[in-house]
């Protein structure tokens, strides 16, 4: 990836560029501090992203919210709590048959008791 060239005063910070989960670009200025004694200023933290992340993406300013590609919306309103839980734990919304077999599995687990 390419590099961002800071400049403050006299003094140049070379950082590095990084590629969000949705192709946007972002440049890394977790070394800023240390390097320069200057910090950022980003009121209401719209133009930062907290963390890296491959599963969950976050655009405040056109209202998106999505985990694994799923719109957060979409999820909340037609998939039952099982299919979640399922998307959780495999990272894909199960097919019809693996549904079934997840539901069995768990309702396995919840009549079983132990001595």
């Amino acid at each position: 990836m390419d590099e961002a060239t800071l400049r403050i005063g006299d003094t140049e910070l070379a950082l590095p560029t990084l590629e969000g989960t949705m192709g946007e670009r972002a440049v890394d200025i977790s070394a800023l501090r240390k390097e320069t004694a200057y910090t950022t200023f980003d009121r209401g933290f719209g133009n930062t992203a907290e963390t890296k992340s491959s599963i969950t993406f976050i655009d405040g300013e056109a209202g998106i919210l999505s985990h694994r590609g799923y719109s957060i919306e979409d999820l909340a309103t037609k998939a039952s709590f099982l299919e979640i839980a399922y998307l959780l734990i495999e990272g894909e919304l199960p097919t019809v048959t693996e549904l079934a077999t997840f539901e069995a599995a768990i309702l396995h687990e919840a009549t079983t008791t132990t001595a």
